[in-house]
């Protein structure tokens, strides 16, 4: 499952509809919704993304956060790692092979560092 397929379902489940009923309303297939759910297709385009927003009424920051998790939710990734030092080669390759066996703790410690880079790398140098 994704982090959008899981928001979508949790979105879903909070306001009581089936994928069935949600899917209609939509004028996608269950099969579609209940694919896009377990992570089995690639995230949704913006036009059906704002079309979850205003199904579930999600205004600003809930919708931004509903484009994001979007964003973040292609169940295929490809990593290009030309140009870049041996250690990121290494380590994309080592995290595809390895991150079916990494545990919830692990990547969430993975993903706050990368996230922590990120903040600090925006924010520049500090004097």
């Amino acid at each position: 499952m994704t982090p959008f397929g899981q928001k979508l379902r949790d979105l879903r489940t909070q306001k009581g509809v089936t994928q069935k009923q949600m899917a209609k309303a939509l004028g996608v297939s269950g099969a579609y919704l209940s694919a896009l759910e377990h992570g089995k297709r690639g995230r949704p385009g913006p036009g059906f993304i704002m079309q979850i927003c205003e199904y579930f009424g999600l205004i600003w920051d809930q919708a931004d956060d509903v484009k994001k998790i979007a964003i973040l939710s292609h169940p295929r990734v490809t990593v290009d790692t030309s140009g870049l030092s041996p250690l990121a080669t290494e380590l994309a390759n080592e995290l595809a092979a390895s991150i079916q066996q990494l545990d919830d703790q692990t990547l969430a410690w993975i993903l706050d560092e990368i996230r922590v880079q990120k903040i600090q790398t925006r924010q520049g140098p500090t004097h």
